[in-house]
């Protein structure tokens, strides 16, 4: 028997490759799904289930492409409605795969037709659970997504959830493993652990969702405290993963058409395309497309893409560092925005080669922003989530949480030049772009962010740990 952690980072999200006797399944797989195909065909083995543990609303998973290219079959839990064939298991269903059975646990309360997967060895012992967004390391789902029952409060899940917990996860032994659907950084939990896997018994000890003498009232109120507001992109993945989508390598092979800077300025004013600009804020700054929305790879991209374009039919046009531009339209895909039609070849360098104009953004660093401090009392914008800007910010700085840009529009100060910091320069930057994109020209950006500020000898708020903010 393998099992397979398949983790990536910029989502936060763990699939898993499980084979057995020439058999495979693959759990929760993004929506390119040509490295699982090879993985099984390394190893001589064929796919023959695709388990989801749910809707899946921060990505769009790749069930029905690789259902199409194996012809594995697709398994849900109960309650799951799907737009295309698939095997939806009744609660302790069992599923042989070579050696070994999957054993289909319905743990409603993320969401109605949430379903963990537990795997037994040839022997018959418990040997792993698959959680999906059921449990998390030190953290469980959160039950208040845009895919919920409609006729159900968020408490009302969240008390299905503890029973789920209680009646299908908790009796199993301590020494079954945890693989979860998401790590630290997702925005489907708000506690959890760096660590990616876990014994279920260190999990019964530590993670406060588990504890054997809380009662069912406390654990509704404590899963629901300080939730922030799931992003606006979540219910339109729901609906791709529920209904299906179309290959993403359709969307490569469109989104991989190259433009020169003319055909890409025609696309500009003639689709209603958002120009995003994916290259290293430092870059960007420099020079950028007018208009351009930034938002690096080298950030958390695809969150922050669903975040602030939030229609995932919206049109793109790209201007990505050479040799990446495959690589940020699979990301945009994987959030399912795959309506990018094609990319600036040469990049920004043929733009500029062309006599095109060029917009930029003010940038100073931290030390020189100091200087400015001593002198005066300046307009200053902290644009970090309000936990961090809570926890220490800089002296008499407002806070308008990047994402929250959108609807608070009337907040940003419209006379007089005003200072833009985050934590380390990528969502200052991000800001910077989406203001000069609506007619805003008086920020200017503090690079470095908040850790470059700190080194400065710039008055800050008195510490304040994260963990006591509510």
């Amino acid at each position: 028997m393998k099992i397979e952690q398949l983790y990536t980072g910029c989502l936060a999200q763990g699939a898993y490759y499980i084979e057995s006797n020439g058999e495979a399944a693959i759990i929760d797989p993004l929506r390119e799904v040509q490295s699982y195909i090879d993985l099984a065909n390394s190893r001589n083995a064929k796919i023959k289930y695709i388990f989801e543990t749910h809707f899946h609303a921060d990505f769009v998973s790749g069930h029905v492409t690789l259902a199409d290219k194996t012809g594995a079959t697709i398994v849900y839990g109960p309650n799951a409605k799907t737009g295309f064939e698939a095997k939806i298991a009744v609660d302790g269903e069992s599923f042989k795969l070579g050696d070994v059975e999957i054993i289909a646990l319905h743990t409603p309360g993320h969401t109605m037709e949430s379903t963990t997967y537990l795997l037994r060895d040839a022997d018959g012992k418990d040997t792993a659970i698959f959680s999906g967004d059921t449990l998390f390391l030190g953290d469980v789902g959160r039950p208040d997504l845009a895919q919920k029952a409609a006729s159900m409060t968020q408490d009302e899940l969240a008390g299905i959830l503890f029973d789920s917990l209680r009646e299908k996860i908790m009796p199993l032994a301590d020494d079954v493993t945890v693989y979860p659907g998401h790590g630290a950084g997702s925005a489907c939990g708000k506690n959890m652990m760096k660590e990616t896997v876990d014994t279920l018994g260190n999990q019964k000890n530590m993670n406060y969702a588990l504890r054997a003498d809380m009662t069912k009232a406390e654990f509704v109120k404590e899963v629901t405290d300080g939730l922030l507001p799931p992003p606006p992109y979540f219910p339109l993945n729901v609906k791709m993963n529920k209904e299906g989508y179309q290959s993403i390598d359709d969307v490569l092979s469109k989104g991989l058409t190259e433009m020169t800077p003319e055909t890409f300025e025609v696309a500009a004013n003639s689709t209603g395309a958002i120009i995003l600009d994916v290259r290293h804020e430092a870059e960007f700054v420099k020079g950028f497309i007018p208009q351009s929305t930034f938002i690096g790879l080298d950030g958390n991209f695809a969150p922050w893409v669903g975040a602030l374009i939030k229609d995932v039919t919206q049109p793109i046009l790209l201007v990505a560092p050479e040799g990446r531009e495959e690589e940020a339209i699979t990301r945009l895909a994987r959030v399912g925005f795959d309506n990018t039609l094609g990319y600036l070849k040469g990049g920004i360098a043929a733009w500029k080669e062309a006599g095109k104009e060029l917009d930029n953004i003010t940038s100073i660093p931290a030390t020189q922003f100091a200087e400015v401090m001593k002198q005066g009392s300046p307009t200053i914008v902290d644009v970090r989530k309000p936990g961090e800007f809570q926890s220490e910010h800089v002296l008499d700085a407002a806070n308008i949480a990047l994402d929250t840009i959108n609807e608070h529009m009337a907040e940003v100060p419209k006379e007089g030049d005003f200072y833009v910091y985050c934590a380390g320069g990528y969502r200052s930057v991000i800001t910077s772009s989406i203001l000069k994109s609506r007619g805003y020209h008086n920020m200017i950006d503090v690079a470095g962010g908040f850790e470059a500020i700190r080194e400065a000898d710039i008055a800050v708020s008195n510490y304040v740990c994260p963990s006591t903010i509510k």
